[in-house]
């Protein structure tokens, strides 16, 4: 197929037909995957949600962290060390004074 012989409107048709053929065929490929993966599931007795299931298991689930300083004026104020610093871990900063002195 010679395409420098089209115009434009039969490339922008073209262009259009392509798009569609491959959708059309990933989806094709998408059915057949799906249905693979069924068969080698049920040859060996494994049900496919457990299959498919444990896709967002594989990140490790972490519970609450444990804080890592302690508000010298207020001990009920906690900080992790992560995300923003709270106001009391800046004015500390500012004052000149090391974060080492707020460590749990």
């Amino acid at each position: 197929m010679d395409l420098s012989n089209m115009s434009s409107a039969d490339l922008r048709n073209l262009q259009e037909q392509v798009k569609h053929e491959l959708k059309q065929r990933e989806s094709q490929d998408l059915a057949k995957a799906r249905e693979q993966i069924l068969a080698i599931a049920q040859s060996v007795g494994v049900p496919l949600k457990d299959l498919v299931g444990g896709a967002g298991s594989a990140r490790a689930k972490t519970g609450s962290v444990a804080p890592r300083y302690r508000n010298p004026a207020d001990a009920s104020q906690l900080w992790t060390g992560r995300g923003r610093q709270p106001k009391w871990v800046k004015d500390w900063l500012e004052s000149g004074k090391d974060i080492a002195g707020l460590k749990v």
